[in-house]
C-alpha cells in the first residue's frame, strides 16, 4: 500500500508540470517580424567581454550583418588577459557602429558583468538597449524581432532562451532542462498579468530594454552584487512596477554554454545561492522534482515487487515525465541523451545546487573567469 501511494503522489506531481509545460508550450513564441515599410529602430548593442579572444570578432561580424536595425555596438572590456580588446580594436578601426569601452577598475560590491552592463549602457545613446553575451551566435534577423517582440509584449524588458547547444554527456544531461524548469514550473499566463517579483524570470545570456524602462528600475546598478542576472534583472524591473516577458528565441540566437563537464558543473553552481540552490527553493522545488521527475523510475524498477496498481500508476508517471521532455526535443532541437537521462539529469542539476549553496554558505563560492564573488569594503557581499 505504502508503495502504491507513493506512486500515486509520483503520478499527480508528473501530470503537474507537464501539463504546464504543454499549456506554457502555446503562449511561449518566437517574437515577431517587425512591421514592413516602417523606418528601421535604433537600438545600442552591448557586449560585456572578459577574455573573449575565441567568440568576440564571430559575434562582432554576425552583429554588423543585422538587417532592419540601426545599431550600435559597445563592447565593455572587463579586464581581459587575451586578444579581445585587439580584435575589438580590429573591427572599429573597419566599422564605425563598433567602439571598444574599457571597464573601469571595479568598484567593491559589484560583480564584474554587472559593472561592464552597467558601463555600457551609461556609454549608449539607443532607445532601446540589448544585452547580449559574447559566446552567442545571432542571426541576421535577431535584433529586428527582438525588438518587435518587445514591442509586442508591451513589456519594459524581455529576455529569452537560445538554442542550446551541448556537446558533452554532463552538459546534454543537464543544459536542457533549462527551459523544461521555465516552462514546467513557472505559468506564463499570470506572468504577463502580473507584474509580481515573484513571476521574474529570465536568462542571462540575452536581454532587450526600453531605455527609460531600465532607467526607472536603476538598471544593473540595481543588482550590483549578483551573478545570477536571469533573475535578478527582472526581479528589479518588477519591483519598480515593470512588466518583463519571455521569448523562444531558439530560432534567433544559439549558445554552447560550456565546454565540458567541470565547466558546467561550475556554471550551474557559481550562482546557486541566489537561484535554484536557495534554501527555500532547494527544498520546495527539489522535493516536487525528486518526486515527480525521479521517483517514478525509481517504483518502476522495482516492477516484480509492484502491485499492479502501483506498477500502473509509476508507469503512467514515467510517461508524463518524458512527455515533455520529447515534444522539448522536437521544439527546441535537444539530443535524445538528455531526454533519455532525464531522470540522472535532475539529480545532476539538484546536486550543482546543493554543491555551490555548500560553497556558498563556507565561504568557498565557486570561482568564474576567475572571480569568486564582489566584495563590499572588505566583507563579501554574501556576507553582507
Amino acid at each position: 500500500m505504502i508503495l502504491t501511494g507513493l506512486a500515486a503522489v509520483s503520478l499527480v506531481l508528473a501530470a503537474a508540470p507537464a501539463l504546464l509545460f504543454l499549456r506554457n508550450l502555446a503562449r511561449f513564441r518566437p517574437p515577431p517580424s517587425p512591421t514592413p515599410g516602417l523606418p528601421a529602430r535604433r537600438v545600442s548593442v552591448i557586449v560585456p567581454a572578459r577574455d573573449e579572444e575565441a567568440n568576440i570578432g564571430r559575434i562582432l561580424d554576425e552583429l554588423l550583418a543585422s538587417r532592419g536595425v540601426e545599431l550600435e555596438i559597445a563592447v565593455v572590456d572587463d579586464g581581459s588577459t587575451d586578444a579581445t580588446p585587439g580584435l575589438v580594436l580590429e573591427r572599429a578601426a573597419r566599422d564605425p557602429r563598433v567602439r571598444l569601452v574599457e571597464a573601469p577598475t571595479l568598484p567593491a560590491g559589484w560583480n564584474g558583468k554587472m559593472f561592464a552592463c552597467h558601463t555600457g549602457a551609461r556609454t549608449s545613446a539607443g532607445p532601446a538597449l540589448v544585452f547580449l553575451d559574447a559566446d552567442l551566435s545571432v542571426h541576421p534577423d535577431a535584433l529586428a524581432r527582438l525588438l518587435a517582440g518587445l514591442d509586442a509584449s508591451g513589456a519594459g524588458l524581455v529576455s529569452g532562451v537560445p538554442h542550446q547547444r551541448t556537446g558533452s554527456w554532463l552538459e546534454d544531461l543537464i543544459v536542457p532542462l533549462i527551459p523544461f524548469v521555465l516552462l514546467g514550473f513557472l505559468p506564463l499566463g499570470r506572468m504577463r498579468q502580473s507584474a509580481h517579483p515573484a513571476y521574474a524570470a529570465g536568462v542571462g545570456q540575452v536581454f532587450a530594454a526600453r531605455r527609460w524602462a531600465y532607467d526607472r528600475a536603476g538598471g544593473h546598478a540595481a543588482i550590483r552584487h549578483t551573478r545570477h542576472d536571469g533573475l535578478a534583472l527582472p526581479r528589479a524591473f518588477r519591483r519598480a512596477g515593470i512588466a518583463t516577458d519571455l521569448l523562444d528565441l531558439s530560432g534567433l540566437l544559439s549558445v554552447r554554454m560550456y565546454r565540458d563537464a567541470r565547466q558546467t558543473v561550475a556554471g550551474f553552481a557559481k550562482n546557486a545561492d541566489e537561484g535554484l540552490g536557495r534554501p527555500p527553493v532547494l527544498a520546495s522545488l527539489g522535493s516536487l522534482l525528486l518526486l515527480g521527475q525521479v521517483l517514478p523510475f525509481l517504483l518502476l524498477a522495482l516492477g516484480p515487487w509492484l502491485r499492479w496498481q502501483a506498477a500502473l500508476l509509476a508507469a503512467l508517471a514515467v510517461a508524463l515525465v518524458w512527455l515533455p521532455r520529447v515534444v522539448a526535443r522536437r521544439r527546441f532541437g535537444q539530443p535524445w541523451r538528455s531526454v533519455l537521462g532525464h531522470p540522472a539529469g535532475v539529480l545532476l542539476l539538484l546536486a550543482t545546487q546543493v554543491y555551490g549553496l555548500v560553497r556558498a554558505r563556507s565561504g568557498r563560492r565557486v570561482a568564474w573567469r576567475g572571480r569568486s564573488e564582489p566584495v563590499l569594503d572588505g566583507v563579501s557581499a554574501r556576507a553582507a
